[in-house]
């Protein structure tokens, strides 16, 4: 079996990451609101996604029937991560979207939404507390706090 390592992403959820027996380096990112990331790394540069499947939780408890793990654990991870209802998640600016190159308070996120934009990572470097003017560019990953319906509708916002 192979080594699995853990890390902890403090609002975010929990990151696991192991090699195949093929050396891929594979990823699951458990999302506090239940939503899961598989992600395969590039071979030469384990710090890029060659790709990423997004799951809901309904999709989550499909695969994780077809491949025979607990439920159980799964909805007690879930249960002990959620703070009062709030979730915090990492939202990537889709080049397809109609908040690509709008401001945060052209496109009235937190009015449609519900969920605060309360950082946007472009790059290398981060702008904590945008401001309404803050514009969106794609590959922006947009860090925003909300309960698990505002952020499902403000990441059908950013990512169509």
């Amino acid at each position: 079996m192979a080594e699995v390592t853990e890390t902890q992403l403090p609002g975010v959820g929990v990151r696991y990451e192991f090699r195949t027996s093929d050396k891929d380096h594979v990823g699951v990112v458990h999302h506090h609101s239940g939503r899961r990331e598989i992600v395969v790394y590039d071979r030469k540069d384990p710090d890029v996604a060659r790709s990423v499947m997004e799951l809901d939780a309904d999709d989550s408890r499909t695969l994780s029937d077809l491949l025979g793990a607990s439920q159980v654990t799964e909805a007690l991870e879930v249960a002990q991560q959620r703070i009062e209802g709030l979730t915090l998640e990492w939202i990537e600016v889709d080049e397809e979207s109609s908040m690509a190159h709008q401001s945060i308070g052209d496109g009235q996120l937190r009015t449609r939404t519900g969920a605060s934009v309360v950082a946007v990572i472009r790059g290398k470097t981060s702008e904590p507390a945008p401001s309404p003017d803050y514009v969106l560019e794609p590959g922006d990953v947009v860090v925003a706090v909300g309960t698990a319906e505002g952020l499902e509708l403000l990441r059908r916002a950013l990512r169509p």
